[in-house]
């Protein structure tokens, strides 16, 4: 059982390059396909963490693999996005931009001022990654990007300032911080109670 998170996440990692190319090669036969390896993508990133934290094997070298997966999957889903919809993507490139540039700064701030690449998991970042589902449900399965993609932008610079808010609070690296309430509280001196479903 302790080997399931790492399998779980070496799942997400394979899955990552098979929905890059199966857009890129093929197109929109395989749009409905995509998305089913998406959704499978998403099982394996809710219960690697709760498996983990269940078992007793949520350290850091677990965590910081995990988040480093969960950007090349998303990543691959950005782009499957462009190949099916390039039109849909170029217009809206300003505000994709502007979530691009804050995770760079999560890392950047994160590695400036603790030398490693920032590990929150905070809340929000798990509802902005909900949020990305339902967008690209929207723009890979049905070529629209609406209500769904503009709650995904919204979420996504909410998410990302409070993960630079949790970089700056701490007074040392930590992973799965909560928010930057609990980055306050840590830094105080608080201890918190971990939860096995929310870290």
């Amino acid at each position: 059982m302790k080997n399931i998170p790492y399998i779980l996440i070496a799942i997400r990692f394979l899955l990552a390059p098979i929905i890059f190319f199966l857009a890129y090669l093929e197109g929109e036969e395989y749009q409905f396909l995509i998305l089913t390896l998406m959704f499978i993508g998403l099982l394996t990133d809710i219960f690697d963490g709760i498996i983990a934290r269940k078992f007793g094997v949520s350290s850091e070298k677990l965590r910081r693999l995990d988040s480093q997966v969960d950007l090349v999957f998303w990543l691959s889903l950005g782009f499957a996005g462009y190949f099916l919809n390039p039109e849909l993507i170029k217009s809206e490139w300003k505000n994709i931009t502007l979530v691009f540039v804050l995770e760079a700064l999560c890392y950047l701030i994160s590695i400036l001022k603790f030398g490693k690449e920032t590990c929150t998991h905070a809340f929000l970042s798990k509802m902005w990654g909900l949020s990305l589902v339902i967008a690209f449900t929207y723009l890979i399965g049905f070529q629209q990007t609406g209500w769904a993609f503009y709650l995904s932008i919204v979420l996504g610079i909410v998410s990302h300032i409070d993960v630079i808010l949790i970089i700056l609070i701490l007074p040392k690296w930590q992973y799965d911080v909560p928010s930057c309430y609990h980055a306050s509280n840590i830094r105080k001196g608080k201890q918190r109670k971990k939860s096995t479903l929310f870290n």
